[in-house]
């Protein structure tokens, strides 16, 4: 079997990193210093904050990242607006910065090179870390080796899309956020179109060895010798990550797709999203079938990838309202044990790998169906069905209004945003609740989940034990 990812580089070849430039580490400390003085927004109240004590924090940044502008001459421009931006941000008097003209100006996906590094200086949130606005400062370098450009090139064409990993960052991205979106920055007004979006595939691979290793060893289960290695090897899990997430990000605008929750920016109940995130997951295990089926190596790590992260860390990270990625990594485990491609006996977990995958496209295929079906619905039509599709194999709470089927909700409300508030209103906040086997993993992954807290490639706790 073909492996097509490139040679490992000779440590002592690679580059110094930015990350201990004096510049640098002057810019991290006065963007931290900010921090507490921001509001939720972003903005400083000088009413309650000394402007003196202010200014020289934002000349700080400023002076940072004019000194370090010569290292990353591809965000020459946009490096220029982001300077503009915080003399503006300043000018108001630290009012809700709005940082659009350097939004407009940064273009990642413009050059995907292998390697390049870039310094991202923006107002944000981080998703799945901190929500408040907050100036935060990373370094990041492209992870895009060859072959998967090729494979982007012919076959997953993502113009958008961008593997990226940690060089260093602010606190905001001390947390589980694991997403570098444009959507997440302030500005007066969202641009027309997102262009871009990067994933850390360092943090998502370090955090699914970390997990899985401790799974496989709670659960007894036993792996193939190929998945031993991608747990213990951090670059293969990266390039892994990076392909999954090409994948399935373009998934989300490809098949038989009656809505899309994500575009419409509308609130839906959360198992539509849960589908929607399962769906572009499964899609992207039928292509790694697929891949294998070719040749290439990279196809089966996906698969283990998305079964392991899916099945394992999803259902137990987070809370339970309306937990949208846990509910479908419920599904699929639930399916597959359904189906007889898993068995949990003798407290010891067995996969039938002869088996999985087949399985695991056939619920694939279950959800395909429910969306081109849907296409010919009204919209509480294919929410209802979507219940039913889930309720097929996850348990609802007891206290379930929507488990009591169509006759037990509000359907004869007429309006119909009066309607699908109602609707929503009734989904209990953990409409599916963990099963008593994911109970008990909660317990026992807990500990490991939370020490994946802020890690990276380079972290000591990143290598599987």
């Amino acid at each position: 079997m073909q492996n097509l990812s490139p040679k490992l580089s000779v440590a002592g070849d690679a580059p110094e990193s930015v990350a201990g430039h004096p510049a640098w580490l002057r810019l991290k400390d006065a963007v931290e210093a900010l921090r507490p003085l921001q509001s939720k927004d972003g903005s400083i109240d000088l009413a309650a904050v000394q402007r003196h004590s202010v200014d020289p924090l934002v000349e700080t940044v400023l002076g940072s990242v004019a000194e370090l502008a010569p290292l990353f001459p591809q965000d020459a421009a946009y490096l220029e607006a982001v300077q503009a931006d915080l003399r503006k941000w300043a000018d108001t008097g630290y009012r809700e910065p709005d940082f659009l003209d350097s939004l407009l100006a940064f273009e990642p996906n413009a050059q995907r090179e292998d390697g390049l590094e870039h310094l991202v200086v923006f107002p944000m949130y981080t998703q799945n870390g901190n929500p408040d606005r907050n100036l935060e400062a990373v370094l990041l370098k492209v992870v895009w080796p060859e072959w998967i450009a090729e494979l982007e090139r012919t076959r997953f064409d993502n113009p958008g899309y961008l593997g990226i990993a940690f060089e260093d960052f602010t606190a905001g991205y001390d947390t589980n956020s694991a997403v570098l979106f444009p959507e997440t920055v302030a500005v007066r007004k969202a641009p027309e179109r997102f262009t871009w979006g990067g994933i850390f595939c360092d943090r998502e691979a370090a955090r699914f060895r970390a997990v899985t290793t401790s799974t496989v060893r709670q659960l007894g289960l036993e792996i193939p010798a190929d998945a031993e290695g991608l747990l213990k090897d951090q670059e293969r899990a990266q390039e892994t990550f990076v392909l999954w997430d090409l994948v399935h990000d373009r998934t989300h605008s490809h098949g038989d797709l009656p809505f899309d929750p994500f575009m419409i920016k509308q609130r839906s109940p959360f198992w539509m999203y849960g589908l929607e995130e399962l769906r572009c997951d499964l899609n992207t295990f039928k292509e790694a079938v697929k891949l294998e089926a070719e040749g290439y190596a990279q196809g089966r790590d996906v698969q283990y990838a998305v079964l392991f992260d899916r099945m394992f860390r999803f259902p137990v990270s987070g809370d339970r309202v309306r937990n949208y990625d846990g509910m479908g990594g419920q599904l699929l485990f639930a399916y597959l044990h359904k189906n007889d491609a898993l068995r949990w006996r003798d407290n010891r977990l067995s996969i039938d790998w002869a088996r999985v995958a087949e399985v695991t496209n056939q619920l694939c295929g279950e959800i395909e169906t429910l969306y081109r079906e849907g296409i010919d619905r009204p919209k509480t039509a294919h929410w209802i069905a979507a219940y039913q599709l889930v309720s097929k194999y996850l348990t609802p709470h007891p206290a379930s209004t929507w488990a009591k089927g169509p006759e037990a909700l509000p359907l004869e409300i007429t309006e119909e945003k009066a309607l699908k508030k109602a609707l929503c209103d009734a989904v209990l906040p953990d409409e599916f609740p963990l099963s008593m086997f994911f109970e008990a993993l909660s317990k026992k992954l807990s500990g490991v989940i939370a020490e994946t807290k802020g890690i990276t490639g380079t972290s000591p706790q990143g290598v599987a034990a």
